[in-house]
């Protein structure tokens, strides 16, 4: 038999096939169309995407220069206030920091004298600003001082122009051959001279928080005069600038001498409507009549064991009827809160010690939060103690509410944190090796020095601009306020 494929096809199912062949080819050109749309779609999101990314990426561009320019506009702006802050302070204490050394006496014979005393002095300063603490690092530091820094302190020009830098026998020979004594007098007097000029508004209408002077002595640790004893200091301070220093001869205390400092003080700024702290050992009675006669200023004076019979006499006092002010402070795990009652001092106490016109009863109460352990358990443990002081002040109740009197008593304890504390931790004096000689004294002052130009230049923060001032010439050279190197 026939196969049955080699019949002919009808005519209906030709058609069929035709119409299924048209719906394929319909189907895929409609698939190629929407394909292509797609990729239209496609393209055009692609498009404005790109075109989105590219806005933003202008606009990222234009914000960063914006940055940029105002990062720069303001450090031009704080370059200029710099300048104009260091000129004015420069014009203020009579020129640049190798300017307070001209008149300190130079114990070295002037026969084979390469380096000048100014110019020496202030490259020690200038080690200093570049958080250089150790006598050997300051001398290290000097040997390989640029050309520009010597330039700018004064260094003698060798051959070729080329500025020679002091030798490190040299620095530590003038350091242990200077007088100490005139060194402190010409940084104080440099420090002093460019305080404000305004007098303190004395007497006063009202209460109103006076300019205070706080004095205090500390130990140079480890320093040993030639006689065995250790080296001691008395300095008065404002606002963490140290304005007059003495040193504590051997088998003395600081009591003569504090005399002598403010007296030679006050004949470079006036003291008369100042606020003078000191702590106890202070509260004696010539002291008062030197603060409220010569210097025509005012005390707060702590009492202690030192008076007993003013000590007593204050503790049998009422306190229910005082004025009040209370502060509290909270940080570091512990919370302290002081509590002032002030009052005018009674006809008994006044018969007792000169120029009392208030009273004060001082309440810390301290509470201490700590972990305790024993290597195995941690406990917390909270601790609580409190103290009492009694103080007296020539102040009256019209110059000086309780809230000022809180604000003396707190700032007397600058000078603690300001200037001890920043010689010690900050400027590492207590780590120094330099024992002997008056290289002690002599660093302890340019330390004091230092840390005043840094305060002066209106910097709180010492240990912050000595690191940027090693990397910012500029800031560096205004701290020393050499001006004209700029």
């Amino acid at each position: 038999m026939r196969d049955q494929s080699c019949m002919p096809v009808p005519a209906d199912a030709a058609g069929a096939v035709i119409a299924e062949a048209e719906e394929t080819v319909r189907l895929a050109a409609a698939r190629e169309e929407a394909r292509q749309r797609r990729r239209a779609r496609n393209g055009q999101a692609r498009r404005r995407r790109q075109e989105d990314l590219g806005r933003k990426a202008a606009g990222q561009r234009e914000r960063r220069q914006a940055g940029e320019e105002r990062l720069r506009a303001e450090a031009e702006e704080a370059r200029r206030v710099l300048l104009e802050r260091a000129a004015e302070l420069r014009e203020a204490s009579g020129g640049s920091v190798p300017d307070c050394f001209a008149a300190v006496p130079d114990p070295r014979k002037r026969r084979g004298r390469r380096h000048s005393l100014p110019c020496i002095l202030t490259l020690v300063v200038t080690a200093m600003l570049h958080g250089k603490t150790k006598l050997a690092d300051i001398t290290a530091w000097i040997a390989h001082a640029g050309q520009d820094i010597l330039a700018a302190a004064g260094a003698r020009a060798g051959g070729g122009g080329r500025r020679q830098a002091p030798c490190g026998k040299t620095v530590t020979r003038l350091l242990g051959l200077i007088g100490a004594q005139a060194l402190a007098d010409a940084a104080a007097g440099y420090l002093s001279a460019a305080l404000p000029a305004e007098p303190a508004a004395f007497p006063v209408s009202g209460p109103v928080l006076q300019p205070s002077l706080a004095c205090d002595g500390k130990e140079a640790r480890g320093a040993v005069r030639a006689d065995g004893t250790s080296l001691f200091l008395l300095s008065a301070a404002s606002e963490g600038i140290v304005l007059a220093e003495r040193e504590i001869a051997a088998k003395t205390s600081e009591i003569p001498e504090i005399g002598p400092m403010l007296l030679e003080l006050n004949e470079r700024v006036p003291l008369a409507g100042r606020v003078i702290t000191a702590d106890a050992l202070h509260t004696q009675v010539k002291f008062a009549d030197l603060v409220c006669g010569k210097l025509l200023a005012r005390y707060v004076l702590t009492v202690k064991g030192n008076q007993p019979g003013l000590l007593a006499a204050l503790e049998q006092l009422t306190w229910a009827g005082a004025r009040r002010h209370v502060t509290e402070d909270e940080g570091h795990g512990r919370r302290e809160r002081r509590a002032h009652l002030v009052m005018d001092a009674p006809g008994s106490i006044q018969a007792l010690f000169p120029h009392v016109r208030q009273v004060a009863r001082v309440i810390r109460t301290r509470t201490v939060t700590r972990w305790k352990g024993n290597g195995r358990t941690r406990t917390r443990v909270t601790e609580t103690h409190t103290e009492t002081v009694y103080l007296v002040t020539s102040l009256t109740g019209r110059e000086a509410a309780p809230d000022h009197i809180a604000a003396y008593v707190r700032g007397h304890w600058s000078i603690e944190n300001e200037v001890h504390l920043v010689r010690d931790v900050t400027l590492r004096e207590d780590s120094s090796k330099v024992r002997a000689g008056s290289r002690p004294r002599a660093l302890a002052t340019l330390r004091n020095l230092t840390a005043g130009l840094i305060r002066q230049a209106g910097h709180s923060g010492i240990a912050a601009t000595i690191r940027d001032a090693e990397y910012d010439k500029t800031l560096l050279l205004a701290l020393l306020r050499l001006t004209s190197a700029l």
